[in-house]
């Protein structure tokens, strides 16, 4: 299949300019795609652009990640019901960095089409305003500007001319990519497309060349939640944000009517593969293989097969029953996010600490006569170790290496105790 073929089948191209596939055909090209650095890390719904650029790669065009250390400074209005919270300088260049190193594990730098890293702060932050006022600002009217959908539906709750210019910057973007890299093609989120367009108009008239651009549409999920966000908040590509397992875990709770759209979004499986894992769910749903086929898939691609191979082993010990086959740390990311209470080290000394007053500390019961016909009916757990006995104590030997236990009540109710 030619690129846009494949995008197609995969349900992520949602727009795209005139002739687009005969530019394509024509030979290689240079195509890029901005990333706003809000924060230090992607997102996972960041993935989709990120392997659209990686689509690109591998059909023998060369990717350009614009990073916005200068757009940054502004934030774009595109989506968004209030003004973003201007950032610092500090800010932006750390984001920059971190979101650059992200980069790195879906492009290819070396080769005939090696990827290309850029930052719009090395022209955004130099150009006198007269003179941007004077080269980009002549070329669009208010009518044209007013007439874009991420400036139309901000204009009665409020737009600030700070947003309001931020078309101009991004188009600026385009036509600096165009005659310094030889970019011919911009791609982004449908959100983007009124962007997307002012760039090629603008290109048009300051250079006298033509430009593309694509669309990609933005990723929702059958549950009515917004993509990318838990109850426990967002999922980032950083292992620091987000654990690795939290993050296979999020993919593997996929739902059934999500995931095969998934699977062709975000991985680098084939039609023939992902046809045969939708027949399976078909025939054996229970067994959520193509759940774990797209966590395996994209835990590898963001963090590495060492890393996804750790998460499975702490899935499989928690729900089948193996915690002690767990370190510290892997207990830490596998109940994130569950409660938790440091206590002294010292405390677990000698006899230890009751149980009994250990579920009350912890906030897992109220009281200790409620701990007490917990533990009676058998609904109590140390790791592993249902606690049969209402004496019972706990000592830094039923802590992993010494410095965290796994509490229980019931199925459901789970507390982490720190030894400090």
């Amino acid at each position: 299949m030619t690129l846009l073929d494949d995008l197609k089948w995969r349900g992520v191209l949602y727009d795209q300019t005139p002739d687009l596939d005969d530019h394509l055909a024509e030979g290689s090209r240079i195509a890029y795609c901005g990333f706003d650095p809000t924060a230090d890390s992607l997102h996972v719904g960041s993935l989709v652009p990120v392997m659209g650029l990686a689509r690109l790669q591998r059909h023998g065009h060369t990717p350009v990640a614009l990073v916005g250390g200068g757009t940054g400074l502004i934030g774009d209005p595109s989506g968004k019901k209030d003004e973003r919270t201007l950032q610092t300088r500090e800010q932006v260049d750390a984001n920059v960095a971190g979101i650059r190193k992200q980069l790195e594990r879906f492009l290819d730098f070396e080769g005939e089409h090696a990827a290309q890293m850029a930052n719009n702060a090395d022209w955004l932050t130099t150009i006198p305003l007269t003179d941007f006022l004077r080269d980009v600002g002549k070329h669009f009217t208010i009518g044209y500007m007013t007439a874009k959908e991420s400036v139309k539906s901000r204009v009665e709750s409020g737009l600030s001319f700070t947003e309001f210019s931020y078309m101009l910057l991004q188009a600026y973007d385009f036509l600096k990519l165009y005659e310094e890299q030889g970019a011919t093609i911009q791609l982004g989120g449908s959100d983007q497309w009124g962007n997307i367009t002012a760039g090629t108009e603008l290109i048009r008239r300051a250079a006298g060349g033509k430009a593309h651009g694509f669309v990609m549409p933005l990723v929702t999920n059958a549950s009515g939640t917004k993509f990318g966000k838990t109850e426990a908040g967002t999922i980032w590509l950083d292992a620091e944000r987000t654990s690795p397992y939290r993050f296979y875990q999020f993919w593997f709770n996929a739902d059934d009517r999500d995931v095969i759209s998934y699977l062709k979004y975000f991985t680098w499986l084939e039609r023939d593969e992902i046809e045969a894992l939708e027949a399976e769910m078909e025939a054996n749903p229970g067994r959520r293989g193509a759940q774990r086929a797209l966590a395996r898939a994209v835990t590898t691609l963001v963090h590495g097969e060492e890393a996804t191979e750790a998460a499975e082993r702490a899935g499989r010990a928690l729900f089948g029953g193996d915690l002690d086959a767990l370190d510290a740390k892997a207990l830490a990311e596998v109940f994130e996010e569950a409660p938790s209470i440091e206590l002294p080290a010292d405390r677990f000394d000698g006899d230890g600490v009751a149980v009994i007053d250990l579920l009350v500390e912890a906030g897992l019961t109220a009281s200790k006569g409620e701990a007490r016909r917990t533990i009676q009916g058998g609904g109590v757990r140390v790791g592993d170790d249902r606690v049969e006995d209402i004496d019972r104590t706990v000592t830094r030997a039923d802590a992993v290496d010494g410095a965290v236990m796994v509490l229980r009540k019931g199925k459901k109710s789970v507390a982490l105790v720190r030894l400090i």
